[in-house]
Protein backbone atom coordinates (compact mmCIF):
# COMPACT_ATOMS: atom_id res chain seq x y z
CA UNK A 1 0.00 0.00 0.00
CA UNK A 2 1.54 3.10 -0.69
CA UNK A 3 0.67 6.56 0.18
CA UNK A 4 1.72 9.50 -2.66
CA UNK A 5 2.05 13.08 -0.82
CA UNK A 6 3.74 15.54 -3.61
CA UNK A 7 4.31 19.19 -2.04
CA UNK A 8 3.02 22.77 -4.45
CA UNK A 9 4.84 25.03 -2.52
CA UNK A 10 8.09 25.16 -0.50
CA UNK A 11 7.53 29.20 0.56
CA UNK A 12 5.16 32.36 0.44
CA UNK A 13 5.71 33.73 -2.81
CA UNK A 14 6.85 30.17 -4.60
CA UNK A 15 5.80 29.10 -8.48
CA UNK A 16 2.02 30.01 -8.80
CA UNK A 17 0.97 27.50 -10.85
CA UNK A 18 2.51 24.79 -9.12
CA UNK A 19 -0.40 23.70 -7.53
CA UNK A 20 -2.06 22.91 -10.84
CA UNK A 21 1.12 21.52 -12.26
CA UNK A 22 1.24 19.13 -9.20
CA UNK A 23 -2.36 18.56 -9.53
CA UNK A 24 -2.74 18.08 -13.20
CA UNK A 25 0.54 15.99 -13.68
CA UNK A 26 0.35 12.46 -12.21
CA UNK A 27 -1.25 10.66 -9.64
CA UNK A 28 -1.56 11.38 -6.27
CA UNK A 29 -3.22 11.12 -3.10
CA UNK A 30 -2.64 13.99 -0.69
CA UNK A 31 -0.72 17.53 -1.25
CA UNK A 32 0.88 19.55 0.27
CA UNK A 33 1.82 22.76 0.41
CA UNK A 34 4.44 24.79 2.83
CA UNK A 35 4.33 28.70 3.12
CA UNK A 36 6.15 29.10 6.26
CA UNK A 37 9.14 30.31 7.70
CA UNK A 38 10.56 32.08 10.56
CA UNK A 39 10.38 35.61 8.31
CA UNK A 40 7.39 34.91 6.89
CA UNK A 41 5.91 34.52 10.58
CA UNK A 42 6.86 38.21 11.20
CA UNK A 43 5.58 39.50 7.62
CA UNK A 44 2.08 38.17 8.42
CA UNK A 45 2.52 39.27 12.27
CA UNK A 46 2.62 42.90 10.94
CA UNK A 47 -0.43 42.17 8.74
CA UNK A 48 -2.43 41.27 11.77
CA UNK A 49 -1.42 44.48 13.15
CA UNK A 50 -3.00 46.08 10.21
CA UNK A 51 -6.24 44.04 10.26
CA UNK A 52 -6.78 40.98 12.77
CA UNK A 53 -8.65 39.15 10.58
CA UNK A 54 -5.33 38.70 8.16
CA UNK A 55 -2.41 36.75 9.13
CA UNK A 56 -2.83 34.04 6.95
CA UNK A 57 -1.15 32.93 3.34
CA UNK A 58 -3.67 35.24 0.77
CA UNK A 59 -1.67 33.68 -2.21
CA UNK A 60 -3.52 29.98 -1.26
CA UNK A 61 -7.04 31.09 -1.47
CA UNK A 62 -6.02 32.16 -5.11
CA UNK A 63 -4.41 29.55 -5.66
CA UNK A 64 -7.04 27.35 -4.62
CA UNK A 65 -9.86 29.38 -6.35
CA UNK A 66 -8.12 28.01 -9.86
CA UNK A 67 -7.31 24.12 -8.71
CA UNK A 68 -10.10 23.71 -5.90
CA UNK A 69 -12.05 22.08 -8.44
CA UNK A 70 -9.34 19.58 -9.96
CA UNK A 71 -8.86 18.39 -6.66
CA UNK A 72 -12.04 17.75 -5.44
CA UNK A 73 -12.43 15.76 -8.85
CA UNK A 74 -9.37 13.78 -8.40
CA UNK A 75 -9.81 13.40 -4.80
CA UNK A 76 -6.79 14.89 -3.70
CA UNK A 77 -6.58 15.76 0.14
CA UNK A 78 -4.54 19.21 0.17
CA UNK A 79 -2.64 19.70 3.66
CA UNK A 80 -1.38 23.19 4.22
CA UNK A 81 0.30 25.47 6.84
CA UNK A 82 -0.80 28.69 4.65
CA UNK A 83 -3.01 29.29 8.01
CA UNK A 84 -0.42 31.29 9.57
CA UNK A 85 -1.29 33.30 12.65
CA UNK A 86 -4.86 32.28 11.13
CA UNK A 87 -5.97 29.18 10.48
CA UNK A 88 -9.37 29.77 11.26
CA UNK A 89 -9.72 32.72 9.06
CA UNK A 90 -8.19 30.32 6.24
CA UNK A 91 -10.26 27.65 6.76
CA UNK A 92 -13.64 30.04 6.79
CA UNK A 93 -11.94 31.57 3.35
CA UNK A 94 -11.75 28.76 1.93
CA UNK A 95 -15.61 27.28 2.39
CA UNK A 96 -16.64 30.64 1.74
CA UNK A 97 -14.64 30.05 -1.46
CA UNK A 98 -15.85 26.17 -1.80
CA UNK A 99 -19.49 27.56 -1.27
CA UNK A 100 -19.38 30.12 -3.81
CA UNK A 101 -17.78 27.40 -6.16
CA UNK A 102 -20.30 25.27 -5.89
CA UNK A 103 -17.99 22.25 -4.91
CA UNK A 104 -18.25 20.28 -1.83
CA UNK A 105 -15.42 20.01 0.30
CA UNK A 106 -14.93 19.83 4.12
CA UNK A 107 -12.35 22.21 5.38
CA UNK A 108 -10.75 21.35 9.39
CA UNK A 109 -8.32 22.91 10.65
CA UNK A 110 -5.38 22.69 13.64
CA UNK A 111 -4.26 25.38 15.97
CA UNK A 112 -3.23 25.54 19.66
CA UNK A 113 0.00 26.75 18.26
CA UNK A 114 -0.62 30.46 18.94
CA UNK A 115 1.34 31.56 22.63
CA UNK A 116 1.57 35.37 21.62
CA UNK A 117 -0.74 36.13 24.63
CA UNK A 118 1.93 34.43 26.62
CA UNK A 119 5.08 36.53 25.39
CA UNK A 120 3.95 40.34 26.15
CA UNK A 121 6.03 42.39 23.63
CA UNK A 122 6.21 39.84 21.14
CA UNK A 123 4.61 40.05 17.32
CA UNK A 124 3.98 36.13 17.02
CA UNK A 125 5.08 33.53 19.61
CA UNK A 126 3.83 29.83 18.05
CA UNK A 127 4.65 26.42 18.75
CA UNK A 128 6.41 23.97 16.75
CA UNK A 129 3.62 21.39 16.50
CA UNK A 130 3.54 17.85 14.72
CA UNK A 131 1.18 16.03 12.84
CA UNK A 132 -1.42 14.02 14.92
CA UNK A 133 -3.64 17.25 14.80
CA UNK A 134 -3.34 17.05 11.12
CA UNK A 135 -4.14 13.22 11.18
CA UNK A 136 -7.20 13.66 13.75
CA UNK A 137 -8.54 16.09 10.61
CA UNK A 138 -8.31 13.34 7.63
CA UNK A 139 -9.48 10.86 9.75
CA UNK A 140 -12.38 12.40 10.41
CA UNK A 141 -12.82 12.69 7.01
CA UNK A 142 -11.31 16.76 6.08
CA UNK A 143 -10.90 16.98 2.11
CA UNK A 144 -8.96 20.24 3.22
CA UNK A 145 -6.57 20.89 6.04
CA UNK A 146 -4.77 24.23 7.16
CA UNK A 147 -2.66 24.99 9.66
CA UNK A 148 -0.55 27.40 11.56
CA UNK A 149 2.84 26.64 13.01
CA UNK A 150 4.11 23.35 12.61
CA UNK A 151 7.03 21.80 11.76
CA UNK A 152 7.53 21.58 7.99
CA UNK A 153 7.59 17.75 8.02
CA UNK A 154 4.09 17.64 9.91
CA UNK A 155 2.57 18.01 6.69
CA UNK A 156 3.81 14.36 5.38
CA UNK A 157 3.47 12.97 9.17
CA UNK A 158 0.07 13.75 9.47
CA UNK A 159 -1.06 12.49 6.39
CA UNK A 160 0.73 9.23 6.68
CA UNK A 161 -0.22 8.59 9.94
CA UNK A 162 -3.84 9.20 9.41
CA UNK A 163 -3.77 6.60 6.15
CA UNK A 164 -1.24 4.00 7.74
CA UNK A 165 -3.00 3.93 11.21
CA UNK A 166 0.41 4.69 12.77
CA UNK A 167 0.52 5.24 16.77
CA UNK A 168 2.05 8.21 18.59
CA UNK A 169 5.23 5.75 19.73
CA UNK A 170 5.68 3.92 16.23
CA UNK A 171 9.28 6.15 15.96
CA UNK A 172 10.53 4.26 12.82
CA UNK A 173 7.93 4.62 10.61
CA UNK A 174 7.33 8.54 11.71
CA UNK A 175 10.95 8.56 11.76
CA UNK A 176 11.02 7.68 7.50
CA UNK A 177 7.86 10.19 6.88
CA UNK A 178 9.68 12.92 9.11
CA UNK A 179 12.62 12.19 6.51
CA UNK A 180 10.23 12.24 3.52
CA UNK A 181 8.59 15.75 4.76
CA UNK A 182 11.92 16.97 5.04
CA UNK A 183 12.99 16.53 1.44
CA UNK A 184 9.47 17.40 0.08
CA UNK A 185 9.32 20.95 2.24
CA UNK A 186 11.33 22.71 0.24
CA UNK A 187 9.76 21.90 -3.21
CA UNK A 188 12.27 22.12 -6.09
CA UNK A 189 15.44 21.79 -3.88
CA UNK A 190 14.53 18.34 -3.90
CA UNK A 191 14.72 18.60 -7.76
CA UNK A 192 17.47 20.22 -8.93
CA UNK A 193 16.74 23.56 -7.60
CA UNK A 194 19.85 25.40 -5.69
CA UNK A 195 21.60 22.43 -6.25
CA UNK A 196 25.60 22.37 -6.32
CA UNK A 197 25.85 20.91 -9.21
CA UNK A 198 22.98 21.98 -11.44
CA UNK A 199 24.94 21.03 -14.21
CA UNK A 200 24.09 17.64 -14.01
CA UNK A 201 20.73 18.53 -15.41
CA UNK A 202 17.85 20.50 -17.32
CA UNK A 203 16.97 22.70 -13.85
CA UNK A 204 15.24 25.74 -16.13
CA UNK A 205 12.24 24.94 -14.35
CA UNK A 206 12.44 22.01 -12.26
CA UNK A 207 9.21 20.17 -11.38
CA UNK A 208 7.90 19.56 -7.95
CA UNK A 209 8.86 16.58 -5.63
CA UNK A 210 6.48 14.00 -4.52
CA UNK A 211 7.32 10.41 -1.50
CA UNK A 212 5.94 7.45 -2.77
CA UNK A 213 5.29 6.68 1.01
CA UNK A 214 5.21 3.01 2.37
CA UNK A 215 3.65 1.92 5.41
CA UNK A 216 7.19 0.49 6.95
CA UNK A 217 8.51 4.53 6.99
CA UNK A 218 10.16 3.90 3.98
CA UNK A 219 9.22 5.61 0.72
CA UNK A 220 10.63 6.76 -3.02
CA UNK A 221 11.35 10.50 -3.94
CA UNK A 222 10.35 10.88 -7.11
CA UNK A 223 8.45 13.86 -9.43
CA UNK A 224 5.84 14.12 -11.96
CA UNK A 225 7.38 12.96 -15.46
CA UNK A 226 8.01 15.02 -17.89
CA UNK A 227 8.70 17.81 -15.43
CA UNK A 228 12.27 19.27 -15.46
CA UNK A 229 14.52 19.08 -12.97
CA UNK A 230 15.90 15.75 -11.77
CA UNK A 231 16.30 13.75 -8.68
CA UNK A 232 19.32 11.46 -7.94
CA UNK A 233 20.34 10.79 -4.33
CA UNK A 234 22.86 14.37 -4.80
CA UNK A 235 20.00 16.34 -4.84
CA UNK A 236 18.27 14.45 -1.57
CA UNK A 237 21.50 14.07 -0.14
CA UNK A 238 21.63 18.09 -0.45
CA UNK A 239 18.02 18.60 0.73
CA UNK A 240 18.40 15.83 3.80
CA UNK A 241 21.24 18.56 5.21
CA UNK A 242 19.63 21.49 4.65
CA UNK A 243 18.82 23.30 7.76
CA UNK A 244 19.76 20.29 10.13
CA UNK A 245 22.43 19.75 12.23
CA UNK A 246 23.94 16.43 13.91
CA UNK A 247 22.69 12.79 14.22
CA UNK A 248 19.51 13.68 16.32
CA UNK A 249 17.20 16.07 14.23
CA UNK A 250 14.20 16.32 16.95
CA UNK A 251 10.45 17.06 16.15
CA UNK A 252 7.63 17.04 18.26
CA UNK A 253 6.50 13.87 17.05
CA UNK A 254 9.75 11.90 17.00
CA UNK A 255 13.68 12.45 16.86
CA UNK A 256 14.58 11.62 13.61
CA UNK A 257 18.29 10.06 13.67
CA UNK A 258 19.48 11.29 10.18
CA UNK A 259 22.82 8.99 10.46
CA UNK A 260 20.82 5.91 9.94
CA UNK A 261 19.06 7.20 6.51
CA UNK A 262 19.76 5.13 3.39
CA UNK A 263 19.73 6.08 0.26
CA UNK A 264 19.89 4.56 -3.19
CA UNK A 265 18.87 5.36 -6.85
CA UNK A 266 15.51 3.32 -7.55
CA UNK A 267 15.80 4.14 -11.62
CA UNK A 268 15.59 7.37 -13.01
CA UNK A 269 14.66 9.93 -11.02
CA UNK A 270 13.64 8.01 -8.30
CA UNK A 271 15.70 7.96 -4.79
CA UNK A 272 14.66 5.47 -2.36
CA UNK A 273 15.01 6.23 1.74
CA UNK A 274 14.97 3.64 4.44
CA UNK A 275 16.25 2.26 7.27
CA UNK A 276 15.63 5.42 9.18
CA UNK A 277 15.51 4.68 12.97
CA UNK A 278 13.46 6.84 15.38
CA UNK A 279 13.28 8.05 18.95
CA UNK A 280 10.31 9.66 21.75
CA UNK A 281 10.54 13.07 20.97
CA UNK A 282 12.31 15.75 23.16
CA UNK A 283 9.97 16.55 26.41
CA UNK A 284 9.56 20.30 24.97
CA UNK A 285 8.31 21.91 21.84
CA UNK A 286 10.20 24.84 20.41
CA UNK A 287 8.63 28.22 19.95
CA UNK A 288 9.48 30.80 17.67
CA UNK A 289 9.34 34.59 19.29
CA UNK A 290 9.18 37.50 16.35
CA UNK A 291 10.02 40.89 17.77
CA UNK A 292 9.79 43.94 16.12
CA UNK A 293 13.61 44.95 17.14
CA UNK A 294 13.70 48.56 16.19
CA UNK A 295 14.66 50.44 12.48
CA UNK A 296 16.93 50.11 9.91
CA UNK A 297 18.45 52.52 6.62
CA UNK A 298 20.83 51.33 4.20
CA UNK A 299 22.98 52.84 1.78
CA UNK A 300 25.20 51.92 -0.62
CA UNK A 301 27.81 54.15 -2.45
CA UNK A 302 29.41 53.63 -5.70
CA UNK A 303 33.00 54.12 -5.99
CA UNK A 304 34.72 53.90 -8.99
CA UNK A 305 37.89 53.44 -10.75
CA UNK A 306 41.24 54.17 -8.77
CA UNK A 307 41.67 55.49 -5.05
CA UNK A 308 38.78 52.74 -3.83
CA UNK A 309 40.32 52.81 -0.20
CA UNK A 310 40.77 56.38 0.08
CA UNK A 311 37.33 57.32 -1.28
CA UNK A 312 35.48 55.07 1.18
CA UNK A 313 37.95 56.75 4.12
CA UNK A 314 36.61 60.04 2.85
CA UNK A 315 32.58 58.95 2.92
CA UNK A 316 33.21 57.31 6.32
CA UNK A 317 34.46 60.36 7.52
CA UNK A 318 32.29 62.37 6.28
CA UNK A 319 29.51 60.31 7.43
CA UNK A 320 30.56 60.07 11.15
CA UNK A 321 29.01 63.15 12.74
CA UNK A 322 25.34 61.68 11.06
CA UNK A 323 25.98 58.14 12.59
CA UNK A 324 27.07 59.26 16.21
CA UNK A 325 23.81 58.27 18.10
CA UNK A 326 23.01 55.61 16.37
CA UNK A 327 22.62 52.33 18.73
CA UNK A 328 24.42 49.94 15.30
CA UNK A 329 26.36 50.94 12.48
CA UNK A 330 27.73 48.82 9.76
CA UNK A 331 30.18 49.39 6.96
CA UNK A 332 31.05 46.66 4.12
CA UNK A 333 33.53 47.19 1.39
CA UNK A 334 32.80 44.60 -1.41
CA UNK A 335 36.28 45.28 -3.89
CA UNK A 336 33.69 44.48 -7.23
CA UNK A 337 35.69 46.82 -8.93
CA UNK A 338 38.34 45.29 -11.57
CA UNK A 339 41.94 47.09 -12.93
CA UNK A 340 41.15 48.12 -16.37
CA UNK A 341 37.49 46.87 -16.58
CA UNK A 342 36.06 47.72 -19.65
CA UNK A 343 33.22 48.70 -18.59
CA UNK A 344 32.05 51.25 -15.48
CA UNK A 345 30.40 48.82 -13.56
CA UNK A 346 33.16 46.65 -13.68
CA UNK A 347 35.68 49.43 -12.88
CA UNK A 348 33.34 49.81 -9.44
CA UNK A 349 33.34 49.25 -5.78
CA UNK A 350 30.38 48.81 -3.42
CA UNK A 351 30.45 50.61 -0.17
CA UNK A 352 26.95 49.32 2.32
CA UNK A 353 26.07 51.20 4.94
CA UNK A 354 23.85 49.92 7.66
CA UNK A 355 22.00 51.24 10.70
CA UNK A 356 19.87 50.57 13.03
CA UNK A 357 18.62 52.06 16.09
CA UNK A 358 15.11 51.87 18.23
CA UNK A 359 14.54 55.58 16.77
CA UNK A 360 13.06 55.52 13.18
CA UNK A 361 14.22 59.00 13.43
CA UNK A 362 18.00 58.32 13.52
CA UNK A 363 18.19 55.84 10.91
CA UNK A 364 15.89 57.95 8.76
CA UNK A 365 15.63 61.90 8.08
CA UNK A 366 19.55 62.33 9.80
CA UNK A 367 21.22 59.83 7.42
CA UNK A 368 19.21 60.26 4.31
CA UNK A 369 20.12 63.79 4.76
CA UNK A 370 23.62 63.15 5.68
CA UNK A 371 24.09 61.14 2.30
CA UNK A 372 22.33 63.16 0.19
CA UNK A 373 24.41 66.28 1.25
CA UNK A 374 27.41 64.66 0.18
CA UNK A 375 26.03 64.72 -3.70
CA UNK A 376 28.48 67.25 -4.40
CA UNK A 377 31.13 67.23 -2.10
CA UNK A 378 32.65 63.78 -1.58
CA UNK A 379 34.85 61.45 -3.44
CA UNK A 380 35.24 62.20 -7.20
CA UNK A 381 32.39 60.22 -9.16
CA UNK A 382 29.68 60.30 -5.89
CA UNK A 383 26.42 58.11 -6.43
CA UNK A 384 25.09 55.55 -4.65
CA UNK A 385 22.58 52.73 -5.80
CA UNK A 386 19.21 54.42 -4.42
CA UNK A 387 19.05 57.24 -2.00
CA UNK A 388 18.07 55.99 1.40
CA UNK A 389 14.34 56.11 2.85
CA UNK A 390 12.89 56.98 6.34
CA UNK A 391 14.15 53.75 7.51
CA UNK A 392 11.65 50.39 7.79
CA UNK A 393 10.78 48.30 11.39
CA UNK A 394 13.38 45.09 11.13
CA UNK A 395 12.54 41.86 13.41
CA UNK A 396 14.65 40.12 15.64
CA UNK A 397 14.02 36.02 16.65
CA UNK A 398 14.24 34.25 19.83
CA UNK A 399 13.76 30.30 20.12
CA UNK A 400 12.58 29.38 23.71
CA UNK A 401 10.73 25.92 24.97
CA UNK A 402 7.45 24.65 26.44
CA UNK A 403 6.90 21.36 28.12
CA UNK A 404 4.59 19.60 25.42
CA UNK A 405 1.43 19.73 27.66
CA UNK A 406 1.97 23.48 27.43
CA UNK A 407 0.00 23.94 24.53
CA UNK A 408 -3.74 23.12 23.81
CA UNK A 409 -3.19 21.07 20.22
CA UNK A 410 -6.74 20.87 19.02
CA UNK A 411 -8.43 19.59 15.29
CA UNK A 412 -11.25 21.62 14.66
CA UNK A 413 -13.12 19.70 12.20
CA UNK A 414 -15.64 20.64 9.25
CA UNK A 415 -18.75 20.27 11.57
CA UNK A 416 -17.36 22.34 14.30
CA UNK A 417 -16.62 19.66 16.84
CA UNK A 418 -13.11 20.05 18.29
CA UNK A 419 -11.04 17.05 18.87
CA UNK A 420 -8.05 17.32 21.87
CA UNK A 421 -4.55 16.28 20.39
CA UNK A 422 -2.94 14.91 23.67
CA UNK A 423 0.85 15.33 24.26
CA UNK A 424 3.40 12.89 23.46
CA UNK A 425 3.16 9.48 25.54
CA UNK A 426 6.83 9.45 26.12
CA UNK A 427 10.17 11.99 25.76
CA UNK A 428 13.46 11.79 25.82
CA UNK A 429 16.05 14.32 26.71
CA UNK A 430 18.52 15.29 23.64
CA UNK A 431 21.93 13.44 24.47
CA UNK A 432 24.66 13.92 21.98
CA UNK A 433 25.69 10.90 19.51
CA UNK A 434 28.35 9.77 19.99
CA UNK A 435 31.26 10.48 17.43
CA UNK A 436 31.51 7.99 14.37
CA UNK A 437 34.76 6.52 13.73
CA UNK A 438 36.41 8.45 10.63
CA UNK A 439 37.00 6.40 7.76
CA UNK A 440 40.49 5.26 6.94
CA UNK A 441 42.43 8.31 5.59
CA UNK A 442 43.63 8.18 1.44
CA UNK A 443 46.87 7.02 0.58
CA UNK A 444 49.72 10.06 0.29
CA UNK A 445 50.27 11.32 -3.14
CA UNK A 446 50.89 14.50 -5.12
CA UNK A 447 47.69 17.42 -4.44
CA UNK A 448 46.42 20.54 -6.26
CA UNK A 449 45.59 23.60 -5.05
CA UNK A 450 41.49 23.81 -6.19
CA UNK A 451 38.45 24.56 -4.80
CA UNK A 452 36.72 22.36 -2.49
CA UNK A 453 33.78 21.93 -4.97
CA UNK A 454 35.36 20.32 -7.71
CA UNK A 455 35.02 17.27 -5.26
CA UNK A 456 32.28 18.27 -2.92
CA UNK A 457 28.74 19.70 -3.24
CA UNK A 458 27.39 21.71 -0.53
CA UNK A 459 23.92 23.51 0.62
CA UNK A 460 23.81 25.87 4.07
CA UNK A 461 20.53 27.70 5.77
CA UNK A 462 19.75 29.67 8.43
CA UNK A 463 18.04 28.76 11.94
CA UNK A 464 17.27 31.60 14.05
CA UNK A 465 20.85 33.28 14.39
CA UNK A 466 22.87 30.20 13.55
CA UNK A 467 23.52 28.50 10.12
CA UNK A 468 24.21 25.55 8.87
CA UNK A 469 26.70 24.18 6.08
CA UNK A 470 26.10 20.58 4.77
CA UNK A 471 29.24 19.31 3.03
CA UNK A 472 28.42 16.13 0.99
CA UNK A 473 30.76 13.32 -1.20
CA UNK A 474 29.95 11.94 -4.24
CA UNK A 475 32.41 9.09 -3.90
CA UNK A 476 33.62 7.16 -1.35
CA UNK A 477 37.50 8.54 -2.41
CA UNK A 478 36.30 11.89 -1.97
CA UNK A 479 34.70 11.05 1.47
CA UNK A 480 37.82 9.39 3.08
CA UNK A 481 39.48 12.48 1.46
CA UNK A 482 36.84 15.32 3.23
CA UNK A 483 36.64 13.70 6.57
CA UNK A 484 40.06 14.35 7.95
CA UNK A 485 40.61 17.39 5.71
CA UNK A 486 37.50 19.46 6.75
CA UNK A 487 37.22 20.42 10.51
CA UNK A 488 36.05 22.87 12.05
CA UNK A 489 39.29 24.62 12.40
CA UNK A 490 39.69 24.11 8.69
CA UNK A 491 36.24 25.47 8.39
CA UNK A 492 37.08 28.61 10.34
CA UNK A 493 40.03 29.28 8.11
CA UNK A 494 38.08 29.20 4.91
CA UNK A 495 35.22 31.11 6.47
CA UNK A 496 36.94 34.51 8.08
CA UNK A 497 33.43 35.73 9.48
CA UNK A 498 33.23 32.14 11.79
CA UNK A 499 37.10 32.43 13.59
CA UNK A 500 35.39 34.24 16.81
CA UNK A 501 32.07 32.12 16.58
CA UNK A 502 31.53 28.31 18.10
CA UNK A 503 31.57 26.00 14.74
CA UNK A 504 30.77 22.04 15.36
CA UNK A 505 30.96 19.56 12.96
CA UNK A 506 28.95 16.89 12.55
CA UNK A 507 29.57 13.63 10.58
CA UNK A 508 26.79 11.33 9.00
CA UNK A 509 28.94 8.73 7.22
CA UNK A 510 25.89 7.31 6.34
CA UNK A 511 25.26 10.34 3.65
CA UNK A 512 28.95 10.65 3.32
CA UNK A 513 28.76 14.34 4.66
CA UNK A 514 29.96 16.64 7.31
CA UNK A 515 27.39 18.97 8.67
CA UNK A 516 28.53 22.52 10.44
CA UNK A 517 26.56 24.24 12.73
CA UNK A 518 27.83 28.55 12.93
CA UNK A 519 26.38 29.56 16.11
CA UNK A 520 25.34 32.95 16.21
CA UNK A 521 26.75 34.18 12.62
CA UNK A 522 23.23 35.93 11.31
CA UNK A 523 22.71 37.69 14.46
CA UNK A 524 19.30 37.95 15.50
CA UNK A 525 17.95 35.89 12.96
CA UNK A 526 17.19 36.85 8.66
CA UNK A 527 14.64 39.97 9.54
CA UNK A 528 17.20 41.24 11.09
CA UNK A 529 19.16 41.53 8.08
CA UNK A 530 22.65 41.05 10.08
CA UNK A 531 24.81 40.28 7.05
CA UNK A 532 24.67 40.50 3.37
CA UNK A 533 23.35 37.38 2.72
CA UNK A 534 20.98 37.43 5.95
CA UNK A 535 19.74 33.33 5.56
CA UNK A 536 23.23 32.59 4.33
CA UNK A 537 21.97 30.79 1.53
CA UNK A 538 25.01 30.92 -0.28
CA UNK A 539 27.36 30.59 2.47
CA UNK A 540 28.22 26.52 1.38
CA UNK A 541 28.89 27.95 -2.29
CA UNK A 542 31.22 30.69 -0.99
CA UNK A 543 32.65 27.15 0.90
CA UNK A 544 33.10 25.12 -2.50
CA UNK A 545 35.29 28.20 -4.20
CA UNK A 546 38.23 28.47 -1.36
CA UNK A 547 41.00 26.71 -1.95
CA UNK A 548 42.49 23.64 -0.62
CA UNK A 549 45.82 21.40 -1.82
CA UNK A 550 42.96 18.16 -3.24
CA UNK A 551 44.41 15.02 -4.15
CA UNK A 552 45.08 15.05 -7.62
CA UNK A 553 43.14 11.80 -7.95
CA UNK A 554 40.14 13.14 -7.14
CA UNK A 555 40.42 16.07 -9.60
Amino acid sequence: MTLRIGNASGFYGDRFDALREMLTGGELDVLTGDYLAELTMLILGRDRLKDPAAGYARTFLRQLEDCLGIAHERGVKIVTNAGGLNPAGLADAVRHLADRLGIPVRVAHVEGDDLTARHPGSLAAHAYLGGFGIAACLREGADIVVTGRVTDAALVTGPAAAHFGWRETDYDRLAGAVVAGHVLECGAQATGGNYAFFRDGDVRRPGFPLAELHEDGSCVITKHPGTGGFVDVGTVTAQLLYETAGARYAGPDVTTRLDTVRLGQDGPDRVRIDGVHGEAPPPTLKVGLNKLGGFRNEVVFVLTGLDIEAKAALVRDQMEPALGKAADVRWELARTDRPDASTEETASALLRLVVRDPDQGVVGRALSGAAVELALASYPGFHVLAPPGKGSPYGVFEDVYVPHGGVDHVAVLHDGRRIPVPPAHDTAVLDDVPEPPLPEPPAPGPTRHAPLGLVAGARSGDKGGNANVGVWARTDDVWRWLAHELTAERFRQLIPESRELNVTRHLLPRLRALNFVVEGILGAGVAAQHRFDPQAKALGEWLRSRHLDIPEALL
